[in-house]
């Protein structure tokens, strides 16, 4: 695998399937989208909006392609990215989880 072309596109692939997901239960006062950095490797999976009066901003997932390899810096899902990277084929030291 050519880590530089393939994992931004593996990336992409995972994050845009969770957030597809997210979608087939929409909220109408809460966007969820991606923000993709191409030239920097950055991928932020963001919910913005409103709830019960309430202003909602949050990162469910922050990752970064450095180094080539994966940094996890933000990650709320209930399985974890990691996994879905290992399931993708990426091999254990090719990610850094950056989160406690």
């Amino acid at each position: 695998m050519d880590k530089l072309t393939e994992y931004p596109k593996l990336i992409k692939r995972i994050l845009t399937e969770y957030i597809e997901l997210s979608n087939r239960r929409p909220n109408r006062d809460i966007e969820t989208f991606l923000i993709v950095d191409e030239p920097k490797n950055q991928y932020i999976w963001m919910n913005l909006g409103w709830q019960n009066g309430e202003r909602v901003t949050g990162m469910t997932v922050y990752v970064r392609i450095r180094d080539r390899k994966f940094w996890i810096e933000e990650d709320w899902t209930e399985d974890g990215i990691a996994t879905d990277l290992v399931r993708a084929g990426v091999c254990q030291g090719r990610y850094i989880v950056g989160i406690p």
